[in-house]
């Protein structure tokens, strides 16, 4: 982990492992991001400078009280509104989740895919990841209709496309070349 969200991450972790409370934590982060991506105005807000340190600090601090989060992750809210961090909250809740992820031997990975898949096919492509790696995975699925059909998987740095797009402008590439 390395920059400004990696170093606070790992803080965190360190802070949440020592105190027995990896899972807490990570859930109660979990919850967080479901909140700013379900707000255009809390994003917004995390991501501005315009706010000084004390509006930060006080709706950092509403927020965590409102959400029942617990001491550990109620201070680290208010210490990175503090130090004036709130914009890299997001990649520290990722990295986080790395970094607890790594701790339970998993491996994160991520399939965008053009349509919502059903449970059936989630729990296919977790077991097909899972023996590729032979690790548990922790598997997030995002859809984005720009892929017209297919699935891209990302686990780590490597990623397989087999998108509709993808095969669509080799084809084209190809053509183009004959």
């Amino acid at each position: 982990m390395s920059g400004v969200a990696g170093r606070y991450a790992t803080a965190l972790f360190d802070l949440a492992k020592e105190a027995g409370s990896i899972e807490a934590i990570e859930g109660e982060l979990r919850a967080l991001q479901a909140t700013i991506t379900a707000s255009d105005e809390l994003r917004g807000f995390l991501k501005s400078p315009v706010y000084d340190r004390a509006e930060q600090m006080a709706v950092v601090e509403s927020l965590a009280q409102k959400a029942g989060f617990c001491a550990l992750t109620a201070n680290f809210l208010k210490l990175i509104a503090k130090n004036r961090r709130l914009f890299a909250l997001e990649d520290m809740i990722r990295s986080f989740a790395k970094l607890a992820a790594d701790d339970r031997g998993e491996v994160s990975a991520e399939a965008m895919t053009a349509a919502a898949m059903n449970d059936d096919q989630v729990k296919a492509l977790r077991l097909e990841i899972e023996t590729l790696v032979g690790k548990a995975v922790n598997l997030e699925t995002r859809v984005n209709p720009d892929l017209l059909g297919g699935l891209i998987v990302k686990i780590g740095s490597k990623m397989v496309d087999a998108s509709l797009r993808t095969k669509l402008n080799r084809l084209k590439t190809v053509m183009k070349e004959a």
